[in-house]
């Protein structure tokens, strides 16, 4: 490995920016190689960072088996998520994969034993681990300050699918693989596990709120085949009852997220729109007076996501990033709510 990870780029769509500028405010990494199909894109991405024509690729596999690339950030549509990280495993270079790892479990499963068997260094992009509140709730709920958990109230909630937007592969099943649960879902998913534990069997409500969207630069339109918004009921290990709420038609909301976890000790809340922070109600003094408090969060629990992933490369990463174990389960999961809406019943989590 030289000084410096070279890392390329694969898929240049809007998560490519959080990956980029984590690579670029790294001293561990540097950004030597970019792909993408669509060329005016390229062009435009490589100018701007200033990549080399040659190292600008339109075939993924080109660039990853580059002698000059020693790792790569995955930031394609889902469903080019298993093919582009199955070449980074044949190929034995590290790759952190954005979420969901793939359109179904079989995929998932297929990919991460492959990945075993090559010993490949990996990380899924589940980006809210990287909160600092995130993991001062995790920290607290393991060291027992909340006591037994008996509750867990999670909401992600976004407002940009508006009916006026264009059809895009987010409304696709074949290019997305589902709606607002795969992209939002898998988050409060990943929060879940993260924070409190193992979802263990769940219930859901899905639907449709615009069934048909124009096609861009069309008068014509495509038929909406994934979900805008998903509820859910789900048991979690030590008979914890969660209730979860996911929709991209929850008008004013940005980028919201909301956990809320209530033990016999004590309680937390999450809060994500602009800033990430961390309430609690813990002891009896908070409860009687039903006052939750917001806190600072200690600089220990700051770490940056790319940072992680060359942490991980070189072999000194803290151990809480997602894996491929982690990016399965939770495709399961996703497999699982889906199944349940279409069936009506409680369906277990393998």
């Amino acid at each position: 490995m030289k000084a410096k990870i070279r890392m390329g780029v694969v898929g240049l769509g809007g998560i490519s920016n959080v990956h980029i500028q984590g690579i670029l405010r790294s001293v561990d990494a540097e950004l030597v190689a970019i792909c993408d199909t669509n060329a005016q894109l390229l062009q435009a991405t490589g100018d701007k960072y200033g990549i080399p024509a040659q190292r600008r690729f339109s075939e993924f596999a080109e660039l990853i088996g580059a002698d000059f690339v020693d790792a790569v950030s995955i930031c394609t549509p889902n469903m080019l998520h298993f093919p582009i990280a199955m070449e980074a495993v044949r190929q034995k270079k590290p790759f952190c994969l954005e979420k969901p790892i793939a359109l179904n479990a079989k995929e998932a499963e297929q990919l991460r034993d492959a990945c075993r068997t090559a010993n490949v260094p990996n990380m899924i992009g589940f980006s809210y681990r990287y909160k600092p509140a995130v993991r001062y709730a995790r920290s607290l709920v393991q060291e027992g300050q909340l006591g037994r958990i008996y509750h867990v109230y999670g909401q992600y909630l976004q407002s940009w699918a508006k009916p006026d937007v264009p059809m895009s592969w987010r409304f696709s099943k074949a290019m997305s693989g589902s709606g607002a649960l795969g992209d939002l879902g898998s988050h409060v998913i990943d929060l879940t596990r993260f924070i409190v534990g193992d979802i263990k069997r769940v219930t859901g409500n899905a639907g449709i709120l615009v069934g048909a969207r124009r096609n861009p630069g069309s008068d014509t339109q495509s038929t909406v085949d994934v979900d805008d918004y998903v509820h859910f009921l789900a048991t979690i290990e030590s008979d914890i009852s969660g209730v979860f709420s996911i929709s991209r038609f929850a008008y004013g909301r940005g980028n919201y997220q909301r956990l809320e976890i209530y033990g016999d000790k004590g309680a937390l809340v999450y809060s994500l729109e602009a800033d990430d922070s961390l309430e609690v109600c813990i002891g009896s003094v908070y409860e009687q007076s039903h006052q939750f408090v917001e806190v600072p969060i200690p600089a220990r629990f700051h770490q940056d996501q790319m940072q992680s992933f060359f942490d991980l490369v070189r072999g000194v990463d803290d151990g809480l990033n997602a894996t491929l174990d982690d990016g399965v389960f939770n495709q399961k999961a996703l497999d699982a709510i889906e199944e349940s809406f279409e069936c009506g019943k409680w369906i277990e989590i393998d």
